[in-house]
């Protein structure tokens, strides 16, 4: 196997890796119409590779964002 082709590879990885933790990050943020699911959002967040853009494609616009209490504004 090609060296390069191997480096392709884990940075094609730890590229979706960090889109995957970006999109649970922004989960936990917001809040959605149940909990259910914001934990179905959770669990396709993390399908390899591919979650991560089906979250931003149809998940990202359905919650919103927390709002802080009053004393903290």
């Amino acid at each position: 196997m090609d060296k390069n082709f191997v480096l392709y590879i884990l940075l094609i990885f730890g590229i979706s890796l960090g889109f995957t933790m970006l999109a649970l990050v922004d989960i936990i943020k917001k809040d959605f119409s149940s909990p259910a699911l914001k934990i179905l959002w959770h669990f396709i967040a993390l399908i390899p590779l591919l979650g991560w853009l089906i979250y931003l494609i149809f998940g990202y616009r359905k919650g919103r964002k927390k709002t802080l209490p009053s004393k903290f504004h």
